[in-house]
């Protein structure tokens, strides 16, 4: 990627620029730049040990589970990455009854999950009052979990409803921090004034909020990604969400290169740092590019696994990318593979909620 900024960083070397990130939690814009763009495979295992040790002193050697059930891959949107875009005449479409969604939580919930998160496309099929009368059953007959939504973008009043309901928590990543950057991967509909908007009233409402990027996008540089950065840390979302791009077949980007596994963990590691008690994802993305990627993440300062617990008959039709993993396996399978994977780099899957570390700071108990 190319890095601008890299010719206003200082000499310092890129040892000294992590153990000052390590220490400060921050570096100069130039600085980032400087660390990113040319980190070698010789300095990289300092970065990890670092993030390693600032995830474990704030989460120790848990890693939490989410489980994801995808149930609509309709979507009104047609950004231009996305397999699921609405001008994708081959994408296979499906929508869940409310009876499998709440099946898939029963099943999940005898695994061992604690969160549920339910993703689709942006699919106004179903309304606010479907949307809230789900999260309500959810929560009624699994009161000890929590309920997270990754639908998108919507209306205040929405997100209100839904948090009344019982949803706490709410994905939706960014994308990208420059406005021209995220005028490349977007219809012009889109904006990132209103995605920014969205997750400033998620935060005010209550939720906690999980953000993120894609690795590699299309048109993507250094300074954009620190752009990326520097407002996730003014914004200090409880979460965040990065994996490497990967191109669908039927989408404008279809030839594109994907993100690479070292920029994605090098990220992983510098947002760590960053935002020490964040939760971090090691991403099914992740896995998809290397077929150890997702214990790669755990090890560069990831904290958080999402195994698929959406019906097998489906999995294979909710594509943002190719190649996706996973996608014929039973929930059951994913659950104890992930727990293998866990295990193989010394971490231990916890069943519980698997709540922001900040909890502990406000003086209430955490919920693990």
């Amino acid at each position: 990627m190319e890095a601008k900024a890299l010719a206003y960083a200082s000499d310092a070397s890129n040892e000294e620029r992590i153990r000052e990130l390590r220490r400060e939690g921050m570096l100069p814009a130039a600085e980032l730049v400087a660390l990113l763009a040319t980190i070698t495979p010789v300095e990289a295992p300092l970065l990890y040990a670092e993030a390693r040790e600032v995830r474990e002193q704030a989460y120790g050697k848990d890693v939490y589970l989410r489980g994801l059930i995808e149930f609509s891959s309709y979507c009104r949107n047609d950004c231009l990455y996305c397999g699921l875009r609405r001008s994708n005449a081959h994408a296979e479409r499906y929508r869940l009854s409310e009876e499998r969604i709440l099946s898939c939580c029963e099943k999940g919930y005898e695994l061992g999950f604690r969160t549920f998160v339910l993703q689709s496309g942006e699919d106004l099929s179903y309304t606010d009052d479907d949307i809230c009368d789900l999260v309500s059953k959810i929560r009624a007959a699994h009161p000890d979990c929590a309920v997270t939504l990754s639908i998108g973008e919507k209306p205040r009043e929405s997100y209100e409803r839904y948090f009344e309901a019982g949803a706490e928590r709410y994905l939706l990543r960014q994308e990208t921090s420059n406005p021209w950057h995220y005028g490349k991967l977007h219809p012009a509909e889109l904006s990132l004034a209103n995605r920014k908007r969205c997750l400033d009233d998620l935060k005010d409402i209550g939720y906690q909020v999980g953000c993120g990027i894609m690795v590699g996008s299309p048109c993507q540089t250094w300074d954009f990604v620190v752009e990326d950065l520097l407002y996730m840390k003014a914004f200090r979302p409880h979460m965040v969400g990065i994996g490497p791009f990967i191109p669908h077949k039927d989408t404008p980007f279809a030839h594109e290169p994907a993100g690479t596994l070292e920029d994605t963990l090098h990220l992983l590691s510098v947002i760590r740092l960053m935002l020490p008690d964040v939760l971090l994802p090691a991403t099914t993305a992740l896995g998809t590019i290397h077929p150890q990627g997702r214990e790669m993440g755990l090890l560069a300062g990831a904290n958080v696994v999402m195994p698929n617990l959406s019906p097998s008959d489906v999995r294979g039709k909710y594509l943002l990318y190719d190649g996706k993993i996973c996608t014929g396996d039973e929930a059951a399978e994913c659950r104890a593979c992930m727990a293998r994977r866990c295990a193989s780099v010394g971490y231990q899957v916890r069943v519980s909620r698997g709540d922001h570390v900040s909890r502990r700071a406000e003086g209430a108990p955490a919920v693990r």
